[in-house]
């Protein structure tokens, strides 16, 4: 068997991703919708894998993280306070000779990526990356509400009420996922950089002197996460930004990055963001928000740890790192190679023929396990088609009804990885795939 690894092409990706029901074109049939994707049967599976992981790692792990579900449409104060409607825009160029519009500094040599042209770009002006809109039945100026660009202003605003209803004391975090809205220049990259989006961001709160010890320990789990789940370590790196390029929130911040197919690009962002937030919307709503240390006696602000990703960019990694071609008795073979926590299907029935015998059997066997996998059933075309199809979506386990079934009750587990294949009575096929399937 010959393996090739990650010198995929990003247009094998898009294809597998169409084809097998992981991701769709929006509106495709009115010609889409640039920065916009649907998550098919299979996409929509493994986001909910990835989201379900993080959450047990970073909440239901922890003693010392809360989640939280904030409204999307938030009052139009907190974006004033935040800074996002002064200070949250790009600056745009546009070509003069193709009418393409980009982000100024991701303009190389003078020269248009569209055309090709050299020196044809307009002086460059900002532009606000808030979606706006308006709440209620008058369009004014006095209805107008924003899209979050990010959940973490949802949190914040929050901070006393949690603080209230928990007890917490310092440190300790809170945990949120949810969708979340940029009005990109140039979305791109297939679902790396579009214009609704779905983030994971944890708040971690402490006092000011452990920030830096905090912002570390951070780091590194975050790394580790990543890893855990199966991405190759020699293709992630930490980077940490210049000074120059910080938020204006920021002390610090660091980027989890992934070599994918288009360079070394950011999976997550870890920033340091002191007590700025806090402040702000004190000043902005005349609340204080603030902590009171009972063994020090006095009120603090904490300072803020944020590891913020999304949950678009890691299930891209995470399909370009498990992506595989090999070899197996002259033929190619197709695989994604994924940690079974995160794979769509944990296991497929397949009876070895649409006979009219191995059915019945087929389908109640699949009964049986509906309850407690996610499971698929596939009996088009061949035994060896149907596996090939399982191992090009990442089941990491195939279950096989054969004639031999109807005499001894026993059916054959095959192994993606290794194809590997191990005979197990029906009765106990749930226990023996629970065995060989972590806790998800």
């Amino acid at each position: 068997m010959t393996e090739t690894m990650n010198s995929v092409d990003m247009d094998e990706i898009v294809s597998l991703c169409k084809r097998r029901g992981f991701i769709f074109q929006s509106s495709e049939i009115y010609g889409g919708l640039a920065g916009a994707w649907d998550y098919g049967p299979l996409g929509v599976e493994m986001k909910n894998n990835i989201k379900r992981a993080w959450w047990r790692t970073n909440v239901q792990e922890r003693d010392d993280m809360v989640g939280m579900d904030a409204s999307i449409l938030m009052h139009p104060k907190v974006w004033v306070a935040s800074g996002h409607v002064a200070t949250f825009a790009d600056p745009m160029v546009d070509c003069r000779n193709c009418q393409a519009r980009f982000r100024a500094d991701e303009i190389e040599e003078d020269r248009c990526p569209n055309c090709g042209a050299v020196g044809q770009f307009t002086d460059a002006r900002m532009f606000n990356l808030l979606f706006k809109t308006f709440a209620g039945p008058l369009e004014d100026e006095a209805s107008v509400v924003y899209l979050r660009p990010e959940t973490a202003q949802g949190m914040f605003v929050n901070f006393e009420n949690v603080l209230t209803s928990t007890r917490k004391k310092l440190p300790f975090g809170m945990a949120q996922i949810g969708k979340s809205f940029r009005n990109e220049v140039n979305p791109r990259h297939f679902t790396f950089r579009t214009r609704e989006f779905e983030q994971m961001e944890i708040e971690f709160f402490m006092r000011p002197e452990e920030a830096q010890r905090w912002h570390e320990y951070w780091m590194q789990e975050r790394l580790r996460w990543y890893v855990d789940l199966g991405l190759r370590p020699e293709n992630l790196r930490l980077t940490a930004h210049d000074a120059a390029d910080l938020a204006h929130y920021a002390a610090a911040c660091s980027d989890v990055e992934y070599l994918f197919p288009m360079g070394w690009l950011e999976l997550e962002g870890i920033a340091n963001r002191r007590d700025f937030d806090l402040q702000q919307h004190s000043k902005e709503s005349g609340v204080t928000l603030s902590y009171f240390d009972e063994e020090k006696g006095e009120h603090v602000v904490p300072y803020i740890i944020e590891p913020s990703a999304g949950v678009d960019r890691p299930l891209l990694a995470f399909i370009v790192d498990a992506y595989r071609q090999e070899e197996v008795r002259g033929e190619k073979r197709v695989l994604l190679k994924l940690d079974p926590r995160l794979a769509p299907i944990k296991a497929a029935v397949l009876p070895l023929s649409r006979n009219e015998k191995l059915v019945p059997t087929a389908r109640e066997v699949w009964s049986l396990l509906r309850p407690h996998f996610m499971t698929a059933y596939d009996d088009a075309q061949s035994i060896g088609r149907r596996y090939r199809r399982q191992d090009e979506i990442g089941t990491p386990f195939c279950v096989t009804v054969d004639f031999d079934t109807l005499e001894d009750r026993a059916v054959t587990i095959r192994e993606r990885d290794s194809m590997e294949q191990v005979r197990v009575p029906v009765e106990g096929l749930v226990e023996a795939l629970r065995e060989r399937l972590p806790p998800c």
